[in-house]
């Protein structure tokens, strides 16, 4: 039996750079806010470490919890100048959902901030005030640099209790902004739920979006995919359920909990232990 620390659930073993693993593999599927870029800057070495495996044959999609188009994400990229070597295709938490959005067939109550409106072009859903309604698309905070979600409980309360289901184009709960935690779409989504309202969700960790990122990678061999992010509940946990394996980079969103910089594998292996997750390998940051 093999009993090095990889094979054993709960225990990661450390690398140091990407290109100790990636050549086991045919795709990567590379988490993208917290990983190649902060939301401010991209993270330079993470950028060569794709572009490295991507020239040793791997396919690279970056998977995102954006509530974007993924053309939206690569012009974002583009403005961080985020080479477009480093990757072949970028999937949204809006690819997923726009699907579930046109199932509703509207019209729709949306719940977030204007730049996120292109979410809905094409669909032929309309988008109404929350008093004409038949369901709720939230894609974040109306303004995420002031508000939190505890601004919303009067308004995700009226919307409750009307029944309006809640379709969630971006399940995190916070992301990095530089130094800042911001809120995200899955705080909100996460409130409603608590009050016994209906929630749908598409990106990580839910299946939808794994599924949309292995057929634009053509890939049918879930032991050839390696899941690379920081965010325990999306990324590892997704990536857990989906079968496939799993790369942590420990100094994302969840920095403190693993005790800061540079972690041991004991100390890796007793935060996932409290969530019930896996991750095979883990470095600090991608490289």
């Amino acid at each position: 039996m093999d009993t090095t620390p990889s094979s054993i659930s709960g225990i990661s073993r450390r690398v140091e750079a990407l290109a100790e693993v990636s050549t086991g593999y045919d795709a990567l599927f590379c988490d993208v806010w917290g990983v190649v870029h902060n939301g401010e800057r991209k993270h330079p070495a993470a950028e060569v470490a794709l572009t490295a495996a991507r020239g040793a044959g791997a396919k690279v999609v970056l998977l995102t919890n954006s509530p974007r188009p993924s053309a939206s994400v690569v012009s974002q990229l583009d403005a961080l100048e985020f080479s477009r070597d480093a990757y072949d295709a970028v999937v949204t938490s809006g690819d997923a959902t726009r699907a579930l959005i046109a199932a509703t067939g509207g019209p729709v109550f949306h719940l977030g901030p204007a730049r996120d409106i292109e979410l809905f072009d094409g669909l032929g859903v309309a988008r109404v005030d929350e008093a004409d309604a038949a369901v709720v698309v939230a894609t974040g905070l109306y303004d995420d640099e002031s508000e939190t979600p505890a601004d919303y409980g009067d308004l995700l309360s009226r919307l409750h209790s009307r029944g309006l289901p809640m379709i969630c184009a971006n399940p995190d709960i916070v992301v990095h902004r530089g130094d800042r935690l911001i809120y995200c779409a899955g705080a909100l989504a996460q409130g409603y739920a608590a009050l016994g309202a209906t929630v749908h969700l598409a990106g990580k960790p839910h299946r939808p979006i794994y599924d949309v990122a292995t057929r634009v990678a053509g890939m049918s061999d879930r032991a050839r995919i390696l899941a690379i992010g920081d965010g325990l509940m999306t990324d590892i946990k997704g990536a857990n359920e989906f079968g496939v394996d799993v790369l942590l980079i420990t100094d994302g969103v969840h920095g403190d909990e693993f005790g800061g910089p540079g972690p041991d594998a004991a100390a890796v292996a007793r935060v996932l232990a409290k969530r019930g997750l896996d991750a095979r390998y883990f470095m600090a940051a991608l490289a």
